[in-house]
Formats: C-alpha cells, sequence, structure tokens
C-alpha cells in the first residue's frame, strides 16, 4: 500500500513523502528547487532533484514524533498504531515544532 504527505515549510509547498513497500521517498518540487530562496527541510537534505529513499522513516522526519508517554497517549488517542511510523508523521505534524509541516495527499499530487 503506498501513503503519500505533502511536505511544506513555513506554509509552502516544498516535497512529497512517499511510504511504499515499507521505504520512505522525500524528494523536493521542481518549483521549490528553482525559487531563488529555496530552503532544505533539514540539514541531512540539502536541496537537489534526486529524491531521499530511506528505510522506514526518514530520521529527520521521526524526529518530529512524540517520544515516551506522549507517544503512547498520542497512539492510543488517534488509534495509530506507534509503531506505524508513517500514519503518526501525518497524524500529528500537521502543526508541529518548527516551520515543517506534513499534510496527508488526498491524490496522487507528486506524479
Amino acid at each position: 500500500m503506498k501513503r503519500m504527505a505533502n511536505v511544506y515549510l513555513s506554509g509552502q509547498l516544498v516535497g512529497f513523502l512517499k511510504e511504499e513497500h515499507g521505504a520512505t521517498t522525500f524528494a523536493y518540487t521542481s518549483e521549490w528547487l528553482s525559487r531563488r530562496d529555496a530552503q532544505p527541510v533539514s540539514l541531512t537534505m540539502p536541496l537537489r532533484a534526486e529524491p531521499y529513499t530511506h528505510t522506514g522513516l526518514h530520521p529527520f522526519f521521526e524526529n518530529l514524533l512524540p517520544e515516551g508517554w506522549l507517544l503512547e497517549v498520542t497512539s492510543r488517542k488517534l488509534k495509530v498504531s506507534k509503531d506505524d511510523l508513517f500514519g503518526l508523521l501525518v497524524a500529528t505534524c500537521a502543526d508541529c515544532v518548527g516551520a515543517v509541516e506534513i499534510l496527508p495527499c488526498t491524490t496522487d499530487e507528486s506524479e
């Protein structure tokens, strides 16, 4: 099953996150890459046209998730398994700390 999310930086769409077959891929949009003021979402993912692929969730995105007792409460309240990192990311990071926002894609906007 493929799941997707839009990645925003300070309210601007900057890329797409896809999960498929246990791997997660993040790719910047061509529109974002062409901007003079484009910034990376993380120093670990500099601006480039090639996507970043990682087994599981990329550590940058995983670090946006709640931990410890807050993870337990969040998982229970949202009815999302604490092992479903992509699901938790989409469910909790529409308004996470910092400038990055993760929102679910309703269509395959990245293709």
